[in-house]
């Protein structure tokens, strides 16, 4: 903390010793240059990567889903500039696919979103320190967050269940197959409890109608688009699918619950939406179309819960292979 590198939370001691043993189970050299991280647009190398996935406690076999995540953090379009510096509580969002979940262990059925523990939430973690400690993240100085959120410390990282849901994979639609990571830039976490419905369109329904709510970032004049990640249970994947068998359609049901009668805002509110040609018949929608709607499925067999990632609204979501790295040979 004297440093300026803590979080708040104990943190290991990243001596020379810990992260040359970290380097050394890598075949990637420590100058590496993997990206710039606004605001700062430092130099974010791998040894500065390995000294803070050190002091998280991430193994070393995170390396390559670290790197994954950082590049898409800092493709121009991930915004990253205005998610460090906003008043917002945004913070980014790390979603996993392909066989690495179940080799690093990362949470994607019960308790995913925490409370599973899993030493490769420590990833998470990393990559918080490094928006902090190379990025340059820092509350009242280079951040005017009003509130900030939990998820600031740990990061939110986890899996998707490919194997129960019945859409391809995230990543895959995407156009990445494989070992891949998912950033998005989300406010938190908004739980969607829905025990009366029965059939796919009525889970839709409900699920829509509560993620439209007037002070959510996708309702605001001051964001041109919003994106909106959905996290829908596998009983409730496999009913939706038996009665809506194309995705597209889900995205374009959820999209049309997901809007508030314009009328509903206060007049200026109104006016300024109004005047950005965002009011459709009527409507204001959380995102700007059905496409941006971003249906994944993971959580427990419980069922009767969906989540909803209501997003910053200017952070479009990056999505980037988890590669080995380099052949040096």
């Amino acid at each position: 903390m004297q440093q300026g590198w803590g979080d708040g939370l104990p943190l290991i001691p990243p001596t020379e010793g810990r992260v040359r043993a970290f380097l050394a189970q890598s075949n990637r050299y420590p100058d590496e240059v993997i990206c710039k991280l606004p605001p700062t647009d430092a130099d974010c190398t791998v040894e500065k990567i390995a000294i803070n996935a050190v002091m998280a406690g991430a193994p070393a076999a995170t390396l390559p889903l670290i790197i994954a995540a950082l590049e898409g953090l800092a493709d121009p379009n991930f915004e990253l500039f205005g998610l460090n510096a906003t008043t917002a509580p945004v913070v980014p969002l790390t979603l996993v696919n392909g066989p690495i979940r179940n080799q690093l262990d990362i949470p994607y059925q019960h308790g995913c979103l925490g409370g599973m523990p899993s030493l490769s939430i420590a990833a998470g973690r990393a990559i918080r320190l490094l928006i902090k400690n190379v990025a340059g993240q820092q509350v009242q100085v280079t951040c005017q967050t009003t509130f900030g959120s939990p998820g600031r410390l740990p990061g939110i990282l986890f899996g998707e269940w490919e194997e129960r849901s019945p859409w391809a994979p995230f990543a895959e639609r995407r156009g990445v197959s494989g070992n891949a990571v998912s950033v998005y830039g989300t406010m938190g976490t908004q739980n969607i409890i829905d025990t009366t419905s029965q059939t796919g369109p009525e889970f839709l329904e409900m699920t829509g109608k509560s993620l439209a709510y007037p002070g959510a970032n996708g309702f605001s004049p001051a964001m041109p688009f919003a994106e909106m990640m959905v996290a829908i249970n596998p009983v409730w994947a496999e009913i939706i699918h038996r009665d809506i068998p194309h995705l597209e359609d889900v995205q374009e049901l959820i999209w049309q619950h997901a809007s508030i009668a314009a009328d509903h805002l206060t007049t200026k509110h109104r006016e300024q939406l109004e005047a950005q040609h965002r009011v459709i018949n009527g409507r204001v929608y959380v995102a700007v179309e059905p496409k941006d709607v971003l249906v994944i499925c993971c959580g427990g067999t419980g069922g009767l819960h969906a989540t909803g990632f209501h997003s910053f609204g200017s952070c479009l979501t990056q999505t980037r292979a988890i590669l080995p790295g380099p052949d040096q040979s």
